[in-house]
């Protein structure tokens, strides 16, 4: 299984960046699909999930209405709209697959078996 991550960049606060995964190896209709950042200094965080079917969404506080997590699953690939970037959202974005996660873990990393390289986003005030 393979995640591979992109989209990544510098932009400037207020900027729009699309950030895309796109899985091999898996049936990814199957995965439920997610989001985490490490930015510096700090742990890694949930960001945003979206489970098989797509009907289900969670979205971490700090990136919701602002943020749109999506699933492709003809082209095995999940995407990341952020708008209204911050400095803060500065990170290391990775995106992460596993194929069963109840709702209530969809936040939590441990519940993720696989994990892209991750792709760098800088927001530069």
């Amino acid at each position: 299984v393979q995640l591979q991550a992109s989209g990544g960049g510098l932009v400037q606060a207020g900027d729009s960046l699309r950030l895309s995964c796109t899985a091999s190896g898996l049936t990814f209709r199957a995965y439920t699909l997610a989001w985490f950042r490490q930015g510096p200094g700090k742990e890694r965080e949930f960001v945003a999930a979206i489970k098989s079917g797509g009907a289900s969404i969670a979205y971490a506080d700090s990136v919701k209405g602002r943020s749109a997590i999506s699933r492709d699953n003809a082209k095995n690939t999940v995407l990341l709209q952020m708008n209204s970037l911050k400095p803060e959202d500065t990170a290391v974005y990775y995106c992460a697959g596993s194929r069963s996660v109840i709702n209530s873990s969809m936040r939590i990393a441990q519940a993720y078996n696989y994990w892209g390289q991750g792709t760098l986003v800088t927001v530069s005030s």
